[in-house]
């Protein structure tokens, strides 16, 4: 996969987060796209697009990482029972090692706006760079807290996520990926340093090549 498009943060005063309100976008589905686990030492990094109505009632909607456990949970289902297409995706830890994480945020990225199952005329991804891709897009930073369809993406990829950390915290309980989501926090990096890895770490994450390259 190429490496994306670098774009630089589109210079315009967004008029309202609702970009089926902005004229350029009349008559058009305008899909957001986000990912969640870049920086995690294990498991998947999610990715979700999202196409909302012109009409929606998303209360708090925000960029994920804003909110509470509890308000994203609310919106995760409001979100897929409003949206007029949504999709969710992962790319393993294992292709992690391999492509690198920014090469498999925005594979994520593009299998979910590819996903969802219906003509897409604009993308706006958070982040610096867009997919290479022959879509019609931009990318936003912070666009999570600036547009609607990008912060419904987050919530979607961000509880999806979080899901996946507690049926991985199931099947190896000794890391407590339930608590703190294989961020490197401390008490993560002493289990890792006790247990040493399991097969949903990221063996190209620092931490991890570092306990392998010593034993």
């Amino acid at each position: 996969m190429a490496a994306g498009k670098r774009q630089d943060n589109v210079l315009f005063d967004e008029p309202s987060k609702n970009v089926s309100e902005w004229p350029q976008h009349a008559n058009e589905q305008v899909a957001g796209a986000d990912e969640a686990g870049r920086g995690p030492l294990a498991g998947a990094v999610f990715a979700a697009a999202v196409i909302l109505p012109r009409h929606y009632d998303l209360p708090g909607l925000n960029d994920s990482k804003k909110l509470s456990a509890a308000r994203r949970e609310l919106l995760y289902d409001l979100i897929q029972q409003q949206a007029l297409a949504f999709a969710i995706t992962q790319v393993s830890a294992a292709d992690i090692d391999t492509i690198n994480i920014f090469r498999a945020s925005l594979l994520a990225m593009q299998q979910a706006v590819d996903a969802l199952g219906t003509d897409v005329d604009f993308v706006y991804v958070d982040g610096t760079h867009c997919p290479s891709w022959n879509r019609r897009s931009a990318a936003l930073v912070k666009g999570d807290s600036r547009l609607d369809c990008i912060a419904a993406a987050s919530v979607l990829a961000k509880v999806a996520r979080d899901r996946d950390m507690q049926r991985l915290h199931e099947a190896f309980p000794m890391y407590g990926f339930d608590r703190h989501k294989a961020y490197p926090t401390p008490e993560h990096l002493e289990a890792l340093a006790q247990y040493g890895p399991c097969v949903e770490h990221r063996r190209s994450y620092a931490p991890v090549a570092k306990y392998l390259a010593s034993h």
